[in-house]
């Protein structure tokens, strides 16, 4: 499970990347290709609702269970992501805007992606740095594989069905370097 937890934090960084890389476009004055924006964001609300924020739930109701000290980490990360959340459908209306040839300053977009970018990316540090430590001391291989049963299908096969869906994104991320974690 933690083995998965790591791939997908690998994963999302990538994304992430791929997104950074459309950021500085803009920066330098040029127009990314926003219908690949609008993918990766679309993904990113997926994955949130479909996996990250399911696993945040069910492994916060355990970690209560057995560390009750967990409660406030815990409480901090559901928190954060929600603000995450909050700040990508912000972005996700912009880009709806930008694709309808609506006026949008695109040096504030810029800003907003990047602050976006930059708190998700703290997010996953937290996650590595904090749940994962308290995951790994206090869940055995059973209650780890009891967190993963009490999950929605899983990441792995989210990405696989990627290439489908979000062919542009699939194909950026396979050319994309493996950023720094």
């Amino acid at each position: 499970m933690l083995t998965q937890l790591r791939l997908d934090h690998a994963n999302m960084a990538r994304i992430l990347h791929v997104l950074q890389l459309k950021q500085k476009t803009l920066d330098q004055g040029e127009r990314p290709n926003f219908q690949l924006v609008r993918e990766v964001v679309d993904y990113i609300l997926d994955y949130m609702d479909g996996f990250t924020m399911p696993l945040e739930r069910v492994c916060a109701e355990q970690l209560r269970g057995v560390a009750p000290h967990s409660v406030e980490i815990t409480e901090q990360l559901a928190n954060d992501y929600r603000q995450l959340q909050t700040r990508l459908k912000r972005l996700s209306n912009d880009i709806d805007m930008i694709l309808m040839d609506a006026v949008i300053p695109m040096d504030r977009f810029s800003e907003d992606l990047k602050a976006y970018l930059d708190s998700h990316r703290a997010y996953l540090r937290d996650e590595r740095e904090l749940l994962f430590p308290l995951i790994r001391e206090h869940f055995d291989d059973a209650a780890l594989d009891e967190l993963a049963d009490a999950l929605p299908e899983g990441a792995t096969a989210k990405l696989e069905r990627l290439q489908e869906a979000y062919p542009e994104l699939y194909a950026e991320l396979r050319e994309a370097p493996e950023p720094p974690v």
